[in-house]
C-alpha cells in the first residue's frame, strides 16, 4: 500500500477530549474519529489491527472446539424478562420499542438469546458439550464514557457459551477457555495477568479476569511476588486476613470536641490516635433502606463485598442530603451510636477495637473509648475492607503487591443460572430431565487494542507488537523528487510485498523529517530508509521502533533481515 492512497489522516496536537495515551495516540495517529460520546468510527489502520487481533481469537477458539456463529444484536425483553435482567441490569441496557410498541434492547451481552437457541435445538446428553462464539458489537449505555476504545457505548467483543452436562464438563470447558485466553493475550504480545474477579450483573460463582498491566488501568489488582504462590486477584475480590489489632482495654465513653476534623485521618491526628481505632461510618442507601457500613478508619469500603452481604441488587452512597436527614448531620460526624433507623454492618477489623473513635451524630464533635459489642451492636459482621497493598496474601501470608490493569478479557462459570431460568434441558443416559450447566467468555476486541497502545508506547508515538501491527514494514525514500531513490524505493517494496511481508511505501512528496514522525507515531515495528547513500552503497538503513536500534542492511539480503527481525518482534 502506498501512503499517498492511504486514509491515514494524522494530527500534530493532542485533541483536548483524549484523557489517556491510547485515546490521544489514536486520534493522532488517524487510527479513529468520534462520531458520538462514546461512539468511534475505526479507520483503516484501526481497523486492520482489530481483524488481526480477532483472527488470533478465531484460531484459539477454534482450536479448542469453538463453533462460529452470530447471533442479533436486538435481543427481544420477553428473554431479559425471562431471565429475571431486564430490570436488574439498570440504565446501562439500551432499550426500545418497535412499531407495534414491544421492547427490546441492544446486546450488551448475550446470555438470553444463546439461551433460547440452545433450549430449543439440545435435546440429548449427545449433543453435548458445545462451545459457541461470535465477534460482534455490543452496546452499553456508559454513564460517563471515557477514554476512547477503553470505555465506550459500542465496542467489539469475542463471547462464547460453553453448554455442558455437568460441573465436571464445566471445569473442562472453563481451562480450556483459560488456555485458549493465555495463548491468545500472548500471541498479542501482551503483559498480562489473570486474576480472581467479581461476576457482576453476569452472575455465577468463579471467575477470572484477564487484565494488561498499564499504568491507565481502572481496576487494582493486587498480586504475590512472582516467585510466591501466584495469587492474584481484583481488587473488587481479593481478600485478605484480618489484621490483629492491639485493641485496647474497655473505658468509658467520651464525648470531644473535634471542630472541623472530618476525615478519619484527620481526626485521628487531632485526637492523637492510629487512624485505624477511628471508625469510618459511611451511608448507602439500597433497595431495602439505608445501611451504614463500618470499617477502620484507614479501610476503604469494598462496594462489592457490602452489596454481596446484604444480598442487595442496587448500592449507592448516600447524598449528604441523605445523611442529615437520616443522622442529623452532615458526613464527617456520622457514626454508629444509636443509629438504630438502619442496618448496621461492620468490618471484622471493628470489631477487635475496644478503644475507638467514632463520629457522634454532632456537629464538630466524636465519641472516644467507643467499644463495639457494648456500644453499638451490628446486625452483620464481615469482611468490608478493600485490600491493600503490604496486606497479607490469603494463600501463603506474604505482603501483596499492587499495580494497575486493564481488563481485555473475563471468564465466568455460570452454571445453571440461566439454563433453569429459560429451561434450558437435555435427556441423559436414562432418559431423566437435566438442567444444562454454563459458562461464558468474553474478549474486548477493540479495548484489546487499546491496551496493546497503554503497554507498547514512548513520547513519539505507538509501539505495535508485530502480531497486530497494522503493517510490519514502511519504506521511506528520503527525497521523493529523486528518481533513483524512488526507484530503489519501489524496488525493495515489491520484493518484500511479494515475499508476504506486510509493507507501506511513504511516496508522498513531503519533508524526510514529517515521514518520520509519521512512521514513529503510526508505529510500524521496523522503518527502512532509503536514502542517497543507499543508492551508492545498495545499503539501506533498517530501524527498528521498539529499541530504536539500526543497521545497514544490503538490498540483496533485506528481505531475510526483516524476516528475522519479525520473527523476533
Amino acid at each position: 500500500m502506498r501512503v499517498s492512497q492511504m486514509l491515514v489522516p494524522t494530527l500534530r496536537e493532542v485533541p483536548a477530549e483524549a484523557e489517556v495515551v491510547s485515546h490521544k495516540l489514536m486520534l493522532r495517529a488517524g487510527f479513529i474519529r468520534k462520531s458520538a460520546s462514546g461512539v468511534y468510527t475505526l479507520l483503516p489502520l484501526a481497523w486492520r489491527v482489530v481483524k488481526k487481533i480477532e483472527q488470533i481469537i478465531r484460531e484459539e477458539m477454534d482450536r479448542q472446539g469453538g463453533q462460529e456463529i452470530m447471533l442479533p444484536i436486538i435481543q427481544p425483553a420477553e428473554l431479559w424478562l425471562e431471565s429475571g435482567r431486564w430490570h436488574v441490569y439498570g440504565p446501562e441496557l439500551f432499550r426500545l420499542k418497535d412499531r407495534h410498541g414491544r421492547d427490546f434492547c441492544l446486546g450488551p451481552t448475550h446470555e438470553e438469546i444463546i439461551t433460547d437457541l440452545v433450549r430449543g435445538e439440545v435435546r440429548s446428553y449427545k449433543q453435548l458439550p458445545l462451545l459457541l462464539y461470535q465477534i460482534q458489537n455490543k452496546y452499553r449505555d456508559e454513564r460517563r464514557p471515557r477514554f476512547g476504545l477503553l470505555r465506550g457505548r459500542e465496542f467489539i467483543m469475542k463471547d462464547l457459551y460453553s453448554f455442558d452436562r455437568d460441573e465436571a464438563g464445566l471445569d473442562t470447558s472453563y481451562q480450556k477457555m483459560y488456555e485458549a485466553y493465555t495463548n491468545t493475550f500472548t500471541r498479542c504480545g501482551l503483559k498480562f495477568r489473570p486474576v480472581e474477579a467479581d461476576s457482576g450483573a453476569i452472575g455465577g460463582n468463579n471467575t477470572h479476569e484477564f487484565m494488561v498491566l498499564a499504568e491507565a488501568g481502572e481496576a487494582t489488582i493486587v498480586f504475590c511476588p512472582e516467585d510466591s504462590c501466584g495469587y492474584a486477584a481484583n481488587v473488587e475480590r481479593a481478600a485478605s486476613p484480618a489484621r490483629q489489632l492491639a485493641a485496647g482495654q474497655p473505658r468509658e465513653l467520651e464525648l470531644v470536641d473535634t471542630p472541623g476534623q472530618k476525615s478519619a485521618a484527620d481526626v485521628a491526628a487531632f485526637l492523637g490516635v492510629e487512624s485505624w481505632r477511628v471508625i469510618k461510618t459511611l451511608l448507602y442507601r439500597t433497595e431495602r433502606g439505608l445501611v451504614a457500613a463500618l470499617v477502620c478508619g484507614d479501610r476503604d469500603v469494598n462496594e462489592v463485598k457490602l452489596q454481596k452481604a446484604l444480598d442487595v441488587l442496587n448500592l449507592e452512597l448516600a447524598g449528604a442530603e441523605e445523611v442529615q436527614a437520616a443522622c442529623g448531620v452532615l458526613p464527617g460526624f456520622v457514626g454508629p451510636l444509636g443509629l438504630s433507623n438502619m442496618v448496621l454492618v461492620a468490618d471484622e477489623e471493628v470489631m477487635q477495637l475496644q478503644d475507638a473513635v467514632s463520629g457522634a451524630n454532632q456537629v464538630d464533635r466524636h465519641y472516644r473509648h467507643v467499644c463495639p459489642g457494648r456500644d453499638f451492636i451490628p446486625q452483620l459482621v464481615t469482611d468490608l475492607r478493600l485490600v491493600q497493598a503490604a496486606d497479607p496474601c490469603p494463600r501463603c501470608g506474604r505482603p501483596l503487591e499492587e499495580a494497575r490493569g486493564i481488563e481485555v478479557g473475563q471468564i465466568f462459570k455460570l452454571g445453571t443460572k440461566y439454563s433453569k431460568a429459560l429451561g434450558a434441558t437435555y435427556l441423559d443416559e436414562n432418559g431423566q430431565t437435566r438442567e444444562i450447566v454454563m459458562g461464558c467468555y468474553g474478549i474486548g476486541v477493540t479495548r484489546t487494542m487499546a491496551a496493546a497502545i497503554e503497554q507498547n508506547h514512548d513520547a513519539d508515538g505507538i509501539i505495535w507488537p508485530a502480531a497486530i501491527a497494522p503493517y510490519h514494514v514502511i519504506v521511506v525514500p528520503v527525497n521523493s523528487k529523486d528518481t533513483a531513490q524512488m526507484s530503489l524505493a519501489e524496488d525493495i517494496y515489491r520484493q518484500l510485498a511479494q515475499a508476504g511481508v506486510e509493507v507501506v511505501l511513504d511516496d508522498r512528496p513531503e519533508r524526510p523529517g514529517v515521514k518520520f514522525k509519521d512512521a514513529d507515531l503510526v508505529g510500524y515495528p521496523l522503518r527502512i530508509t532509503v536514502g542517497a547513500k543507499a543508492v551508492e552503497s545498495g545499503q539501506v538503513e533498517l530501524k527498528v521502533r521498539r529499541s530504536g536500534e539500526s543497521e545497514l542492511v544490503p538490498v540483496a539480503g533485506l528481505t531475510e533481515r526483516v524476516k528475522e527481525w519479525l520473527m523476533q518482534l
